[in-house]
């Protein structure tokens, strides 16, 4: 984000909002806080963005329209060390308006699915179902983030903050890099898959994922 200075009262609202939104969540955020914090009066705030669901929703797109552009840069140039501070900031601000379970949030994920369709269909990797290809690979990297504190305690250092963020990158990335099946172990596993899809689909009465042991 740029510096106070740079910014118009709209974008220092904005940029406001999306640290408190992150810092508190959306319903511990008051409007007099944000505006405060943006150095503004609250009738300013809302003379921009009408209320507090109105700027949220300019928060939401601001965000996601940045990390989509942080992303295209990155695969032009592989500019990681230009990108992080504010990939960082953003990506602890999207997870936190996915997770709080509003039709936005979901809403907001069901953009990134479609924003990963059309790169994977830009792409050279194989895929019999591109949808579930995207949203998928789009939960297992946003599970690094929703699993903030655990990985934090597993690791010993906050992967929230720079020094653990690029440990737990670095690890992904050299997951992402190289093969966890074999061709062949992987064309095994689908076809057994492609049989019990055939063997369910035959069954009559729905489907019930099996239960856990609790013993």
């Amino acid at each position: 984000m740029s510096s106070d200075s740079d910014l118009t009262a709209r974008a220092r609202i904005r940029d406001a909002a999306i640290a408190l939104f992150t810092e508190r969540g959306v319903a511990a955020a008051t409007i007099r806080d944000i505006a405060q914090a943006a150095g503004v009066s609250s009738g300013l705030l809302r003379h921009h963005f009408g209320s507090k669901e109105g700027l949220r929703d300019a928060c939401d797109e601001w965000a996601f329209s940045q990390i989509a552009q942080m992303q295209i840069r990155f695969s032009e140039n592989q500019a990681v060390g230009a990108l992080m501070p504010e990939a960082l900031a953003f990506q602890h601000y999207l997870v936190r308006s996915l997770m709080d379970g509003s039709a936005r949030g979901s809403a907001m994920f069901t953009m990134a699915v479609e924003h990963g369709e059309r790169w994977v269909a830009g792409t050279d990797l194989q895929t019999s179902d591109r949808r579930a290809f995207a949203a998928v690979l789009g939960a297992m990297k946003l599970g690094m983030f929703v699993m903030r504190d655990q990985l934090t305690a597993v690791l010993g250092e906050d992967v929230g903050e720079p020094s653990g963020y690029l440990r737990m990158i670095r690890a992904s990335v050299e997951v992402f890099s190289q093969p966890l099946l074999t061709p062949e172990q992987a064309d095994r596993t689908l076809k057994e898959l492609d049989q019990l899809g055939e063997t369910l689909n035959g069954e009559k009465g729905p489907w019930q994922m099996p239960s856990m042991p609790t013993d």
